[in-house]
């Protein structure tokens, strides 16, 4: 049926385009009025023709080495072509135009004016083949060459200008079209991000109302675990331990509890001026006994550039104890976390900086979901409320990672407008 299509299309509609059979029926007419039809005179038409149908297919040509070797190559056989078919007087001077225009077309303008230059003294340097003893050149003859030489440098000049604007409209057209495929990848991802809020919102307004219900039966079972404690006998052990054990996994699963709570509860941001040094001194604080038991340094760079700025300290000092926490429990004995500050603009800039394992590229993506956790004993709540704070700060929290090599929480908060919904403190 014609070939395998692509993109549907079958293949010689990629090989062959309209203007190849143009260019074929210019060049045919050409030498069917050939006035004198040599071999060689037809030998320079085809190679001609065929360079100007192959210049669009081939690759190499898309470099400006490429361009300049494939319109110095036309300009060669066009000028062995008037050579040989008169020189000056040649009726095929305006072959010269294909090196010209392709020039034009494709370089930029002093690509251009190089070659118009080239055409106009590979013309005129016929002149110097004249036998001047048995010719001369009139005044008519004069006023021809010269409107042929210009005639060369108007259409260079003209086809320069021309693509010049083609490639400038091409430069806005692909700037609008980045711009529009940014803009529809913003989309889909605030639709996504729509549709996971919604979900999480009708998953925690379910679990919240369960996780209330699960207080009740908790609490009476530590109840009984502690009356079961003090009626046992002294020396009945194995009761008395059991026990204890319900007791410790009630308090955990009520732990758990709490932690779910605060994470499905709405916030309601405290705002008030704070410094954000301080704020982060205390984080570091909380941590260091952690950090000193597993022989773990924390190096604190603050920047001296970020002002006070309204944001819930105690809030925030949760995310960067969290953070701070995740990174000590990450890094080998006797390596460093860095907590870094910085001004970006109207936000201010946190990393937290751990040289550990890194995270593995595949869960990249899931690490701030609620309940995924890569530590044995973790719930999987910590990131995600950090997140959430974050969210509710107006601000905003990556990370970077490479598996062996550590990883790098980012978190940037804005310093100038306070997030709607959140409310002054005091």
């Amino acid at each position: 049926m014609g070939g395998n299509p692509v993109a549907g299309f079958p293949w010689w509609r990629r090989v062959i385009r309209p203007q190849d059979v143009v260019w074929l029926l210019l060049f045919s007419g050409m030498i069917v009025l050939n006035q004198t039809g040599e071999a060689s005179e037809i030998a320079m038409m085809v190679a001609l023709a065929a360079l100007q149908i192959l210049e669009p297919k081939l690759g190499f040509l898309s470099s400006t080495r490429g361009k300049v070797s494939w319109i110095s190559l036309k300009l060669l056989l066009s000028y062995l072509l008037i050579g040989y078919t008169g020189g000056l007087t040649s009726s095929n001077f305006w072959i010269l135009l294909l090196p010209v225009v392709s020039a034009g077309s494709s370089l930029g303008v002093l690509g251009t004016q190089a070659f118009t230059v080239l055409a106009c003294g590979a013309y005129l340097s016929f002149l110097l083949f004249i036998n001047w003893e048995r010719y001369e050149l009139g005044p008519n003859e004069i006023r021809e060459v010269g409107l042929r030489v210009i005639f060369l440098a108007v259409a260079g000049n003209l086809t320069n200008t021309l693509a010049e604007a083609l490639r400038v409209q091409f430069a806005k057209f692909k700037a609008v079209a980045e711009q529009l495929a940014g803009a529809n990848r913003s989309l889909q991802e605030a639709e996504a991000a729509v549709r996971r809020s919604d979900r999480l919102a009708a998953l925690g307004q379910l679990a919240a109302g369960l996780a209330h219900e699960l207080r009740n039966p908790l609490g009476t079972i530590r109840a009984s675990a502690e009356m079961l404690t003090r009626s046992v006998a002294a020396e009945n052990e194995v009761a008395r331990e059991v026990a204890g054990f319900i007791a410790s996994e009630v308090d955990r699963t009520n732990s758990l509890v709490t932690r779910f709570l605060d994470f499905v509860r709405p916030l309601q941001l405290r705002l008030a001026p704070a410094d954000l040094a301080q704020v982060l001194d205390r984080s570091v604080a909380m941590v260091e006994r952690e950090a000193a038991a597993r022989q773990v340094t924390v190096f604190k760079n603050y920047s001296l550039d970020i002002p006070p700025f309204p944001l819930d300290a105690e809030l925030m000092e949760r995310v960067f104890y969290n953070l701070l926490l995740n990174a000590a429990q990450a890094t080998a004995a006797g390596g460093v976390v860095t907590i870094k500050t910085r001004a970006a603009g109207e936000s201010a800039e946190i990393a937290v900086i751990d040289r550990g394992q890194g995270i593995p590229t595949h869960l990249m993506d899931t690490i701030f979901n609620p309940f995924f956790t890569t530590k044995p004993d973790g719930v999987g709540l910590g990131l995600a409320i950090v997140s959430k704070i974050v969210d509710q700060h107006g601000g905003k929290i990556t990370v970077e990672s490479e598996p062996g090599k550590g990883s790098i929480f980012r978190v940037c908060l804005p310093m100038v407008e306070a997030p709607s919904g959140s409310k002054p403190k005091g």
